[in-house]
């Protein structure tokens, strides 16, 4: 007979652990499923460790002036990649292993490490078991999305969560992509020293804001040495020796930049295409997202409560 719980949660990111913190409490029987690391995105590629090695970036940025504030420092300022990357890697691990304790000393609450996929709208296999309960949520994040560029399947490129292996100084990083992401790698990898040209096929940079704040980016970034290609498509990708070469253009006019690595920071998709959901006949958008209400309930999660009363936590994902 398959295990039952009043609640099972799908990925432990941001919402999933402090949902099980919170059911446990209520003296629920809770399902915890995570397929990779515990705390999700943020936790492992997003938002602690880029703020991890943005701190390093501005200590290099800060000694590089010192001499403004009357500050002498003798010889030019060096990064360490290697250092750097193993100061993040143990804050990340101090957070992964922190979040990881947690959902598993809550005393109602059983962790499976394991993908998870719906077999049936109350029912979800993880590991050749399957689950069973009223009330499934789902957590499951995303991951880096890679446009369709011609070339770019034949060279080695970065995303926002392969770049945060690289140990090493790139002597020329090329972006293609002009928002949050992409100008946050921007700004620290220049700061580390390395030569960075970001591309972005608008007229302006992060788009969706205001005028005033993209020029005023646009100013900051440019003031510290960044080359930025403002309304530039991109053709397509060559690898050329042991550079990478990208053709770009700007209205009628064509060139190619060439450099030493290229990150790709052009969005996110959701993890959704592989959970099984047409299983338990929930819908999703052309781009994957669930559909949900404003209640983030999902149609499936709406069939139900037409027909039955539902208690708390009930108005969440299903």
């Amino acid at each position: 007979m398959a295990p039952t719980y009043d609640g099972i949660i799908i990925g432990t990111g941001q919402a999933g652990p402090a949902l099980a913190d919170r059911m446990n409490d209520e003296g629920l029987k809770v399902a915890v499923l995570e397929r990779q690391l515990y705390g999700g995105t943020c936790v492992n590629v997003g938002c602690v460790p880029t703020k991890t090695l943005v701190a390093s970036a501005r200590a290099a940025h800060v000694a590089r002036r010192a001499g403004e504030f009357g500050v002498i420092v003798d010889g030019p300022i060096r990064v360490d990649m290697a250092r750097v990357k193993a100061r993040k890697d143990e804050i990340v691990r101090r957070s992964t292993t922190g979040v990881e304790g947690w959902m598993k000393g809550l005393a109602n609450v059983t962790t499976y490490e394991g993908h998870g996929r719906f077999e049936g709208p109350n029912q979800v296999s993880v590991n050749g078991q399957t689950l069973e309960s009223d009330k499934i949520f789902i957590n499951v994040g995303g991951r880096a999305f890679a446009p369709p560029i011609p070339g770019l399947d034949e060279v080695n490129y970065l995303t926002n969560s392969s770049v945060m292996d690289v140990d090493f100084l790139p002597e020329h990083l090329i972006i293609v992509g002009g928002s949050y992401i992409s100008l946050e790698f921007a700004q620290m990898y220049r700061r580390f020293g390395s030569a960075v040209t970001v591309i972005e096929r608008g007229s302006a940079l992060i788009s969706r804001e205001d005028g005033d704040v993209s020029e005023a980016i646009l100013e900051i970034l440019t003031k510290e040495g960044i080359d930025v290609r403002l309304g530039a498509g991109v053709d397509r990708v060559e690898k050329r020796g042991d550079d990478v070469v990208v053709h770009i253009r700007q209205g009628d006019v064509a060139s190619e930049i060439g450099g030493s690595h290229l990150l790709v920071a052009t969005g996110r998709r959701p993890n959704t295409d592989d959970l099984g959901l047409d299983r338990a006949g929930i819908e999703m958008d052309e781009r994957g997202f669930i559909s949900v209400d404003d209640q983030l309930q999902t149609n499936s999660c709406q069939k139900k409560r037409k027909h039955r009363h539902t208690e708390p936590f009930g108005s969440a994902r299903e």
